[in-house]
């Protein structure tokens, strides 16, 4: 399994100043499916995508 490290998504969310709960409870996610994304882990499907772009701001394009 690869994994795609994201951290730029870890920046966005401590310069919001938010915790991956509050990511992850505004954008309807369980924090551990938030935290496998920011991992890289996982990558999230395009509604999901979109939900986090909403939460933090940035264009879900970035997934992809």
């Amino acid at each position: 399994m690869r994994t795609i490290q994201r951290s730029w998504l870890v920046k966005l969310r401590k310069e919001k100043g938010m915790t991956q709960k509050d990511v992850a409870c505004k954008a309807g996610l369980s924090r551990n499916y938030y935290s496998e994304i920011e991992k890289g882990i996982k990558t999230p499907a395009g509604k999901t995508a979109k939900r986090l772009g909403n939460t933090l701001g940035f264009d879900m394009s970035l997934f992809f």
